[in-house]
């Protein structure tokens, strides 16, 4: 199920898509005077608008330094305070004045600009950057940019995207793109790397839940992709700012946002990808788990990870071989003749028996005699039905091309009004998908709100669940920019050294 957005494809899945141009795509109704692909600038077309940074970036009332303030930057028509929305029971978190109220209060869009300009002064990480938006009316737009935080917000108020997706870097302002005389001119650049994970693809082994449906018992798949992942990238490939982010229904994406991990090539991502993969067929009875042997250092620890979980996560809570039909599955990935008919004798005689007796009844008739095949064999065949049950299942085609877009981070899920919060990795097992707030939630928590602000202004976000996804982003956030500040300035100063030259 594609989670991404590529420029030859078109629209699929739940949290990003593989688009074609969006020149293809007929606007509705509420759009017939706009063409998909590039919206009503936000600002004038023949000029580029003027920053003030004071106006945008204002130290006053905020002690962390890079991360001025998180207060919503106020246009001219939007001086004043939101009106409060009144929330019923009938109120559905797709509304117009609910999506508007969002973006508005809630949305922190000044730690979103800083995560991908990589620096509090505007620059072409963040102008030329790809964003898509995904109307009310199902149409979609594709190459907007926005120079600041404050005019993507403006867009946003304005067009009430159920979501929108960021893509890549690119050479120029994808607004541009049709001006420049070569088509090759125009190329993505910079992106992060990017992984994601769909509860879907486990449909074949979980047995409490299907299709978009989930519950605690089958997101702990969720949760051991989360940390066979994490270490890898961290421990195998050395990044360090990688962010986990829920995807609104049965899923989580990763972005690898370390620079290096940026400007990598389709190659090098693809490379990546292939080093993480390892489920490989998809026919109902086959092997999908064959590896080498001695197993690469990633996959034994991988086995260490997996393990613990496959005992409870598996064996107890999923009970994948419950039924005739999943028991002669697990019989088919023994390879010995002997052993098998020993345990289809044995499970003949007590249909009812549960999983984790199953997998106990393998080594117990192991050690009685009836096996044909040494038990070295037989030890690797029980790792690679493990893995099989509990290894990663990575839509891989999504993390092999720079100009793939993804559902940013924070917008709303279309489908369940969850808001796509991070995942804090430390917490990982105590992460609650069903707990995630949703916006008309975190809209009546702020009514309901009875704190005093003080002298220091409250924003709207800082009064609700919402507050520690935010937190945890802005220190996210931090921690990038900082490791980035030296670079920044070796570049600045090269460009004046130049420019004196």
């Amino acid at each position: 199920m594609p989670h991404s957005v590529s420029s030859e494809s078109t629209p699929a899945g739940e949290s990003s898509r593989e688009m074609s141009q969006a020149d293809d795509i007929k606007p509705g109704p509420e759009t017939q005077n706009a063409t998909m692909d590039d919206a009503p600038s936000p600002a004038a077309p023949t000029e580029k608008p003027k920053v003030n940074l004071e106006e945008i970036f204002d130290d006053d009332d905020d002690s962390d330094g890079e991360f001025a303030s998180s207060a919503p930057i106020k246009s001219e028509e939007e001086a004043s305070q939101p009106a409060p929305v009144k929330i019923s029971s009938r109120s559905h978190f797709s509304d117009p004045e609910i999506m508007r109220a969002f973006y508005q209060r809630l949305f922190p869009f000044r730690y979103l600009f800083q995560w991908l300009n990589h620096s509090p002064t505007p620059q072409n990480d963040f102008a030329h950057r790809e964003f898509a938006f995904t109307l009310p009316n199902d149409a979609y737009l594709r190459y907007q940019s926005f120079p600041t935080a404050d005019l993507l917000r403006k867009q946003c108020i304005q067009m009430l995207p159920s979501r929108f997706e960021i893509g890549p870097m690119y050479s120029t302002n994808p607004r541009d793109r049709k001006t420049l005389r070569k088509a090759s001119a125009f190329r993505p650049l910079m992106k992060e790397l990017v992984f994601d994970i769909d509860m879907t693809d486990y449909d074949d082994i979980r047995t409490c839940c299907t299709g978009a449906s989930i519950c605690h018992r089958c997101w702990a798949f969720i949760t051991m992709a989360i940390k066979v992942v994490d270490v890898a990238l961290r421990e195998d490939f050395g990044f360090s700012h990688v962010m986990w982010v829920y995807s609104g229904r049965r899923g989580a994406h990763a972005w690898v946002c370390d620079k290096r991990a940026r400007i990598m090539d389709d190659q090098k991502r693809r490379a990546i990808a292939g080093y993480l993969e390892l489920l490989k067929g998809g026919d109902q009875g086959g092997k999908k788990v064959n590896v080498r042997r001695p197993l690469h250092p990633h996959l034994e620890r991988s086995l260490d990870i997996l393990k613990e979980h496959f005992a409870t996560s598996i064996l107890a809570e999923q009970d994948p071989w419950a039924s005739a039909e999943k028991s002669a599955h697990l019989l088919n990935l023994l390879p010995d003749p002997t052993l098998r008919a020993a345990l289809q004798k044995k499970w003949d005689s007590a249909p009812n028996r549960a999983s984790a007796s199953k997998w106990a009844d393998i080594d117990t008739l192991a050690k009685s005699g009836a096996l044909s095949k040494t038990s070295k064999e037989l030890l690797e065949a029980k790792q690679d039905i493990v893995l099989e049950y509990t290894y990663p299942r990575l839509d891989a085609e999504v993390s092999k091309k720079l100009n793939h877009l993804l559902k940013s981070p924070f917008v709303i899920h279309p489908g369940t009004g969850r808001v796509c919060v991070p995942i804090d990795t430390r917490k990982v097992e105590e992460f609650d998908p069903l707990s995630v707030p949703t916006v008309t939630q975190l809209l009546q928590e702020i009514d309901e709100w009875k704190g005093e602000e003080g002298d220091k202004k409250i924003q709207d976000w800082e009064k609700t669940s919402l507050k520690p996804y935010v937190d945890y982003f802005r220190k996210f956030v931090a921690g990038l920019m900082d490791e980035e500040k030296p670079a920044l300035k070796r570049e600045r100063q090269e460009g004046a050294d130049v420019m004196e030259f």
